[in-house]
This record gives structure tokens, sequence and C-alpha cells, in this order.
């Protein structure tokens, strides 16, 4: 009888979480006016749409390859310096490392700052600053890829294990022994599995950059739309999806050799 009584309230908080979320979307969809008639009545246009980009413009290739080398460059050296970049940043936001709330808070609440802005966002600022090209859209890529690593980093550095941390202690070990015999022998493969996953993440986003003016792919992409050769663009996307697979699946390759 005890156990039925505990079972009917649980049961009862279940049905009303799933009648909470689904009201929830219902009215989410009512204000932003998502209907399935809408996703029916733009189907044929879908329709037409693929239609235009088959075939696609096998000659625009080599015109865009330039552009896609520029675009895993730039995710490749943004992701680089965000990611060295959010060692240290890591490091003091990890309460088991930096206790002192005065200096771990305040370090957190940038990080907050940094992911609050989107990488268009900051493309978007930084051509506004240093002009259009693939410089302002290196340094998108550095402040998302930052953001994202150091949020996961310190994350899996708060959930090391404690022991040799209190050994060291236990023998007179300072922190900058602690940090580089104790956290970060934990804590690397951890973050090199981020370091790469942020790569993957980036090279799909420094594909889009460029229609804000920042470089890569993204602006023969635009003029391809805005010209209305969806042959070109058809290339282009199929360009890049090839290139993402084979990023992807060498990433996945390494994060399960380094975990």
């Amino acid at each position: 009888m005890k156990a039925a009584a505990i079972e009917a309230p649980q049961r009862y908080k279940r049905y009303l979480t799933w009648i909470f979320f689904v009201v929830l979307i219902v009215v989410c969809a009512i204000q932003t006016e998502v209907t399935p008639y809408q996703l029916i009545v733009g189907l044929p246009q879908m329709g037409t749409l693929l239609a235009e980009m088959v075939p696609p413009d096998w000659s625009y290739l080599p015109t865009i390859w330039k552009p896609m080398v520029e675009t895993i460059q730039i995710a490749l050296v943004g992701t680089m310096l965000g990611g060295i970049l959010a060692i240290p940043f890591a490091l003091l936001c990890a309460y088991n490392v930096m206790p002192n709330r005065a200096v771990s808070v305040p370090v957190r609440l940038i990080l907050n700052l940094v992911r609050t802005v989107p990488d268009l966002l900051f493309a978007a600022i930084f051509v506004a600053i240093f002009g259009i090209g693939p410089f302002a859209g290196m340094l998108a890529i550095m402040f998302f890829s930052f953001g994202l690593i150091a949020k996961l980093t310190f994350e899996a550095i708060e959930s090391i294990d404690p022991g040799p941390l209190e050994a060291m202690t236990a023998v007179g070990a300072n922190k900058i022994q602690l940090i580089m015999f104790g956290v970060l022998p934990q804590a690397m493969p951890h973050y090199m599995s981020y370091l790469l996953y942020a790569f993957e993440v980036n090279v799909r986003a420094a594909s889009v950059l460029g229609l804000v003016g920042a470089g890569g792919i993204g602006l023969l992409l635009d003029r391809s739309l805005g010209l209305f050769r969806y042959d070109r663009a058809a290339i282009i996307i199929l360009l890049t999806l090839v290139i993402v697979l084979v990023i992807d699946y060498g990433s996945t390759i390494l994060r399960r050799k380094l975990l």
C-alpha cells in the first residue's frame, strides 16, 4: 500500500511534466506561426529549388577549391588559437584549481559573455573593424572556440580524480606542480577531444561566415544564391559535405584513441 501511495504522486508528476512540455511547444508554435500547413505549402517550392540544383555545375569546382581551402585554414587557425587561449581560463574557472571565488566567478562571467555572442555576430563585428577578409573570420572562430572549449574543459577539470592532487599536496607540491602533474595529465585527453570537436563545428561555421564578408567559401555561396545559380550552390554544398565528413571521420578516430 505504501509503495502504491508513493508511486501515484510520481506518476501524476510525470504526466504533468509531459502536459507542460506539450502546452509549451504548442504555444511557441502558435506564436511563431509554425504549422504543418506552411510546411505542406512550401514543399513544392522546395522541390523546385532542388530540381534547379541538379545537375551541379562541376565546371565550377576549380573556382571554389581555393576558397574552400581558405575556409579550412580559417577554421584550423581559429580553433587552435581559441583552444590555446582556453587553457588558462579553464584553470581559473575550475573551483578545485582556483578555490578563490573572487577570481573564478568573474572569469566564468567572461566566458558566459563570450558564449552569448554567436559566431556570425562576431564575424560581422570583426568585418566592421578589420574589413572584409579571412582575418575577421579567423577572429570570429577563435572567440567562438575559446568560449566553447574553455567551458567544456573547466567542467572536465572539476570532475577529475582528487586523489592525486591530495597526495601531491600532502608531500608539499605547489600550485604549479599540482597543475602540471596532477590536473593536466587527467584533463588533457578531454581537452584534445573538445579541441577536435570544435574544429569539426568550426569547419561548418566557417563555410557560412563569408555571408557577412568574413572570407572563405561563404562569399561564393552567397554570390551563387544571389545570382540564382543554384547549380553552383549545389557543388559548393556537396564539396563542403565531403570535407566535413572526412574531418568528422578522422576526428572520431582520434577521439577514440585519446579517450
